[in-house]
């Protein structure tokens, strides 16, 4: 099977639905939301001692029976148990689908260029994709056979994090300022 290299450029490139797409530069509202999603599972992640976590992390995915391809999710789990930690080199540039994605939802993202990301992750063995749309205020875990969808106000949980949860709304709402002490 062949394998679809790009040049490395900045944003990123990917290979989705057979052309090349390059990363937009997020705006505040996804950065914020990506932000929180890191925050959280490398708590996690750090916690149970169980992978990787990281932001716009180059992935080499390779669905059975299809080329190989780059695409770079706005935040991958990778456990211990694909890419051992002693694999370092391995963990660089993993050439196994992420074990959870997150991909922020972007005013210029195309419907079927999101569908054809969640395919191939999901088909290449990704265990769940969580669509994070910060305009309704939702995360939608996307899995082979599933999908449930998160509103403001609930606890996001998985059976591919166990012991894992979020509220969703970290993801939409900005720190609000502390008070400054008085000064006397």
């Amino acid at each position: 099977m062949r394998e679809i290299t790009l040049p490395e450029a900045k944003p990123a490139l990917e290979w989705v639905n057979g052309r090349v797409l390059q990363k937009v530069s997020p705006q505040r509202k996804h950065a914020l939301a990506q932000g929180a999603f890191i925050g959280a599972l490398h708590a996690w992640a750090v916690e149970h001692g169980a992978g990787r976590v990281g932001t716009e992390w180059d992935f080499r995915i390779q669905p059975p029976g299809e080329e190989r391809r780059p695409l770079v999710p706005d935040v991958a789990y990778l456990s211990y148990d694909r890419v051992p930690y002693e694999a370092t080199a391995e963990a660089d540039i993993p050439r196994v689908a992420p074990d959870v994605v997150v991909e922020v939802i972007s005013p210029g993202d195309r419907e079927r260029d999101i569908e054809e990301k969640i395919r191939v992750y999901l088909a290449a063995g990704t265990m769940v994709v969580f669509l994070v749309e910060p305009k309704n205020r939702t995360v939608t875990a996307r899995e082979p056979d599933a999908s449930r969808r998160y509103i403001d106000g609930e606890e996001l949980r998985h059976p591919a994090l166990p012991d894992f949860t979020m509220p969703v709304s970290i993801l939409f709402d900005e720190p609000k300022p502390k008070a400054k002490p008085a000064l006397g």
